[in-house]
């Protein structure tokens, strides 16, 4: 196979920064970075396809801990270990002596002497998750210096309280071969808004991590939502600058109709209002479960009102030639098959199947791009090592 396509884009980017970084929030990352991690999990996606080994690690681990249920994050997180080599772990709390008080630091520590990255879902409490996750790094980061861990493990976020980065940018990645080039992508119109769910405590971290990264690709977003549900205010204003800096607009209403109108893209997604969650947040910091299930029951009230905020055929039929890109992080309330009433109309979910499982299929590749670029130097010359080499993935 012919690398240098990947490798060619790859000399023009700096990426030097993420060797030996983590990956945390999008909007972290240099505009460079963002399309560096594009460009190596294409690579790999390549060189997997063309049934060419990526292992770069002979052994090490990658440890996994899921605060939250997980399946297509879960399994994308093993497949990117395993692509480049890694075995996985997964961390249970309730089985670790976490259960019994130990310290984040101890906790890092000890999980890390063979590890070579930890992935972490953490969405569940506002001001919490991605706290957490820095403080797990800061832990690893001191541990190496001090000659605890002979390597310092990289640490992926894999959703939290405020940004989904491994989702979000698989979405992208789908989107810049959907429309085929990312030069393609400036003034595309993106609806990214709420819709009914019979469930509540949806986490904010995918329509966050939507108008945070998708506004910095002259695309123009259009966050919609019933009065009520809005996101981090911190959030929406980084949006607002991605937006500015790229030639993008970035729009707000609490109309789904609105949104929807000529968009290229729809984003259907439910989520609980940021109000809420740091309501939540402080009951179960205080242990107050009757207060959790007062809650609970006015957040589904709540949502009850809005049956009508539904991705339908009439809705679809507004989008750009009717036709526009549907996107969800799935696993999404279909209406009359997972649930009575839901976020989008089952016919347009299974006119759309083949596309979603596409968008999630990115999940892997990013992973995996992101761990690379945090343990490789260079790239470039690894890829050229990886063909050269030409260890088959299997036999046929």
């Amino acid at each position: 196979m012919n690398i240098n396509q990947y490798t060619s884009i790859l000399d023009k980017l700096n990426f030097k920064k993420m060797f030996g970084d983590d990956f945390l929030l999008t909007w972290e990352k240099s505009y460079d970075e963002i399309l560096a991690t594009f460009t190596v999990a294409d690579a790999l996606r390549a060189l997997r396809e063309n049934n060419i080994s990526t292992r770069i690690f002979d052994s090490g681990l990658g440890v996994s801990l899921f605060r939250d249920n997980s399946t297509r994050t879960r399994f994308s997180f093993a497949s990117a270990c395993n692509l480049l080599g890694l075995a996985v772990q997964d961390l249970d709390e309730g089985k670790s002596q976490i259960a019994h008080g130990e310290t984040v630091r101890e906790t890092a520590n000890m999980i890390s002497f063979m590890a070579d990255v930890i992935g972490i879902r953490d969405d569940m409490y506002i001001g919490k998750g991605n706290t957490y996750m820095r403080e797990v790094a800061k832990a690893v980061k001191e541990g190496n210096k001090d000659g605890n861990l002979e390597q310092c493990p990289t640490l992926v976020n894999l959703q939290c309280d405020i940004d989904h980065p491994t989702q979000t940018m698989a979405d992208m990645n789908h989107i810049i071969r959907h429309f085929d080039g990312i030069d393609k992508l400036k003034g595309k119109k993106v609806a990214m808004t709420w819709a009914y769910s019979p469930s509540y405590g949806k986490p904010l971290s995918v329509p966050q991590g939507v108008i945070g990264l998708f506004t910095r690709f002259g695309m123009d977003v259009h966050l919609a939502h019933p009065e009520g549900y809005e996101v981090m205010p911190e959030v929406e204003e980084v949006a607002k600058k991605n937006a500015a800096a790229s030639g993008a607009q970035y729009t707000k209403s609490n109309s789904m109709k609105d949104a929807f109108e000529g968009a290229d893209i729809v984003y259907p997604k439910s989520w609980a209002p940021f109000a809420a969650m740091e309501k939540r947040t402080d009951l179960y910091g205080n242990s107050d479960f009757d207060g959790i299930k007062a809650l609970e029951k006015e957040l589904l009230a709540q949502n009850a009102k809005h049956k009508d905020w539904e991705c339908s055929e009439d809705l679809m039929k507004t989008t750009k030639n009717g036709k526009a890109l549907y996107l969800h992080c799935l696993p999404a309330d279909i209406s009359g098959i997972s649930c009575k009433e839901g976020e989008v109309a089952a016919s347009v979910f299974d006119r759309y199947r083949v596309p979603l499982y596409k968008q999630a299929s990115h999940k892997p590749y990013i992973i995996a791009a992101m761990i690379f670029l945090a343990k490789i130097k260079s790239p470039q010359e690894t890829f050229s090592k990886l063909v050269s080499r030409n260890v088959m993935r299997h036999f046929s």
